[in-house]
């Protein structure tokens, strides 16, 4: 158990042991609440099993009671008066008074069961009656219900002579006759009381009620049938009244040990617990023994349901203890392996995890603050070199576009808008340090001034008197809202002049409706500036409004390298559009002489034979192909025609880029492949680690990855390590410690999470199962 308990991290274990102290909590309080129900179980059984008793005492003394009231009704009889005091009549036996006695005595019989068999003994006559007969002679009677260990002149001296009041004879065994000249041995309690009543010396008749011994103890049989305990009731003397389910030995003991002082409830040397209740009216004690398992069996139902509940609880909170520990250790270990995979900390310093991870991700924040500190001193560098990339159409996608714009805080909120260049007038030497210083200030308010009237406005410097800039356009219609704002910045020339004598010349380009098609209009712009330092204004002069020399064509070196880049990047619709944008400004803008269409569709021809450079290593076939392509296109062909052949070779060249591309990064994936392949049991084989070897960022690779193959990287390094372990689990007979540590694992406790990450099943069940298929 100690090695399994090793095998799991730290940190599952601390967050293991926090659940299971809360899940022991609740059930501290239920084992309380259970001791406090099996007590209260035990309670209610002894409070039960004492009122059961004193219910037997009360009928027993209420039954006794009637007894007593049934001898002082006989002591007021008037035909057992006049048997007892009157003087004999001529008929010595009085046959029809005795006679009239007996029948009146039998109706006391069916009013109590206690008074189902009793006589009354009548000196003067010495008969004994009874509810069923009369007996002329006592010794008749004496032999029908002869008392154990007693003869007949004892019998007669002590129970028929002797006075008696309210006396009872515990029990005793009875020779009764139950058929002709049949005994039975009968235990029973003998209530005895001389007639009359303050008779003391010489009574004049007894009155004798055997009560059965089942008539009294049937009052308390239910204890000993419902607990197999025992009952037992004992005079004030001692002496045994009667018992049930108890050896008379030990009836016998006990009554005489009994302390009628002691407590109702007492706990036996036997595991039983003793019962008793004192009788104040006549001294009894009444007894019961009653075991108390038997007592506890509510107790044991409440002790297994809360078993049950407390068993079936405990694995349920284990098995969320083991599903919340791992869920929230698990990202934790990870970070931490992750940290100790890039950091090696000295073998002799021990440090609690949460202080590694708290050590070394502040120093990982303190670094970062410092890093991004340096970066923000340099956005205003690359804020500049974005602008200057975008006015130069040096942005081929718009995915890179986005992605440096994010880098540089640059948002770029629409795609439309108009360039332009401002040039600071009157520097045209600049020889000297203080010329150069107020060059600097006067560009830095002018800044400031076409910040304050457009803060959206992208401006950089461009060369040492000249200040270009993007204007975004929001507003529609597109052409009104341009002229809008080169009308603004006409107003922003004559207000710099103004206020600061600052003689400024602004040249804007045509709109721009895409940003790849800002450098384009940035072009324009120059041109604008251009013509206005050779005509000699001193104002904002629009592109438009240039002289434009119709007998020259239009294909600058920076419409002519977008071209190549974008036909060289794969990007189709781009290309396609630069070169429309040149059909149009050359065939529809201008009025170009035969001569000039030659030298313009030689120069495009040109700029599309530089696509077949060695360098670009396209297939013979298709190099072929190409050729003739170009080869085709003559001076002579429509407009129509030269449209369509050009379009055809930019896109089968932006086809066959992208085809060459795709090759180049499967090989490349392929490449990736098998360097995980020969380096999977490094342990330090990290995307990290891939990346330095390829020659690319871990970005690139990562996304390539996963465009060809659809896995991450990650999974993959993984699952080459775990098949790799599968064939060592099946074929070798190395110790899964020594697994782990050949496929490149740095503990056997990851190795298995990998494992079963990957396989579903832990390694140990993986080779048995192996095992027991062979």
């Amino acid at each position: 158990m100690k090695l399994l308990w090793s095998k799991f991290s730290p940190m599952f274990r601390r967050f293991l042991i926090s659940y299971l102290v809360i899940l022991m909590i609740p059930q501290i309080a239920g084992y309380a609440s259970y001791r406090a129900s099996i007590e209260a179980a035990r309670t209610s059984s002894i409070e039960n099993s004492l009122k059961s008793l004193n219910l037997g005492k009360e009928i027993i003394e209420r039954n006794l009671l009637q007894v007593e009231a049934f001898t002082r009704q006989l002591a007021i009889n008037q035909d057992l008066h006049r048997l007892i005091a009157d003087p004999k009549p001529l008929d010595v036996y009085n046959v029809y008074g005795i006679g009239k006695m007996q029948r009146s005595l039998s109706m006391y019989s069916s009013t109590n069961e206690y008074l189902s068999h009793f006589f009354i003994f009548i000196p003067n006559y010495n008969v004994i009656i009874t509810p069923t007969t009369v007996y002329y002679r006592p010794e008749h009677y004496y032999a029908a219900n002869a008392m154990e260990g007693m003869t007949f002149k004892q019998w007669n001296e002590n129970i028929l002579k002797k006075p008696h009041f309210n006396e009872i004879i515990p029990l005793q065994n009875y020779k009764r006759e139950i058929s002709s000249n049949v005994l039975a041995n009968v235990p029973a309690i003998t209530f005895l009381q001389s007639l009359p009543l303050n008779s003391f010396n010489k009574p004049q008749a007894t009155i004798g009620v055997l009560i059965d011994e089942d008539e009294m103890a049937n009052l308390t049989q239910h204890i000993v049938d419902q607990y197999g305990g025992w009952t037992l009731v004992r005079d004030a003397e001692g002496r045994i009244i009667f018992s049930r389910g108890i050896e008379q030995a030990e009836a016998q003991r006990l009554a005489q040990s009994y302390e009628p002082d002691s407590n109702e409830v007492q706990r036996a040397e036997d595991g039983r617990l003793l019962l008793s209740i004192h009788s104040d009216r006549n001294g009894w004690s009444y007894m019961a023994g009653i075991p108390e398992k038997a007592l506890m069996t509510k107790a044991d139902g409440i002790k297994q349901v809360t078993l049950a509940f407390t068993l079936a609880t405990l694995l349920v909170g284990l098995a969320f203890g083991l599903i919340l520990a791992y869920r929230n250790s698990a990202p934790i270990y990870k970070l931490l392996s992750a940290f100790r995979e890039q950091i090696s900390e000295p073998s002799d310093k021990k440090r609690n995890e949460y202080d590694f991870l708290a050590s070394h991700i502040h120093h990982l924040i303190a670094n970062n603050q410092t890093l991004e500190n340096a970066l923000n001193e340099q956005i205003p560098l690359l804020r500049d070199g974005f602008i200057k990339r975008l006015l130069t159409g040096e942005f081929y996608t718009l995915q890179e576009l986005e992605a440096i714009s994010s880098q540089t805080h640059i948002l770029i909120q629409n795609s439309q808008g108009i360039t332009g260049l401002l040039k600071v007038n009157g520097y045209a030497s600049l020889d000297s340090e203080e010329t150069i210083q107020e060059l600097s200030v006067a560009k830095l308010i002018i800044r400031q001034i076409i910040t304050e009237w457009n803060a959206n406005v992208l401006m950089t410097d461009w060369g040492t008197d000249q200040i270009a800039f993007i204007c975004p356009v929001t507003e529609t219609p597109l052409d009104t809202a341009a002229h809008h704002y080169e009308s603004e910045l006409g107003r922003l020339t004559e207000l710099i002049y103004k206020d600061y004598r600052i003689s400024t010349t602004i040249g804007t380009g045509a709109v721009y409706e895409v940003w790849n098609d800002v450098g384009r209009s940035f072009d324009e712009a120059k041109q604008a500036v251009e013509y206005a330092i050779h005509m000699g204004a001193d104002q904002l002069v629009k592109f438009e409004d240039t002289l434009k020399e119709h007998e020259m064509y239009y294909y600058p070196i920076e419409s002519e390298q977008r071209l190549l880049n974008t036909i060289k990047a794969g990007e189709m619709e781009e290309a396609i559009r630069i070169l429309d944008q040149l059909f149009v400004r050359n065939f529809e803008e201008r009025e170009l002489s035969y001569e000039m269409v030659q030298q313009f569709i030689m120069e495009l021809k040109g700029t599309y034979l530089k696509l077949d450079e060695p360098k670009m290593k396209h297939n013979d076939s298709f190099n072929d192909e190409y050729k003739s392509g170009v080869a085709s296109i003559q001076v002579t062909d429509s407009l129509t025609a030269l449209r369509g052949k050009f379009k055809w070779l930019t896109e089968e060249m932006c086809k066959e880029v992208l085809r060459k591309r795709s090759s180049t990064h499967a090989d490349t994936v392929q490449e990736i492949t098998r360097y995980i392949e020969n380096n999977y049991s490094d342990a330090n084989l990290t995307i990290c680690r891939i990346s330095e070897h390829m020659g690319k960022s871990e970005k690139f690779i990562s996304q390539l990855f996963k465009e060809h193959t659809g896995e991450n990287l990650s999974d993959y390094v993984e699952r080459v390590r775990i098949n790799a372990a599968s064939e060592l689990l099946l074929e070798s007979g190395q110790t899964i410690d020594e697994i782990a540590l050949t496929t490149g694992y740095n503990s056997a406790h990851s190795f298995r999470r990998a494992f079963k990450r990957v396989r579903g099943i832990s390694p140990s069940v993986f080779r048995k199962m192996d095992n027991q298929s062979g």
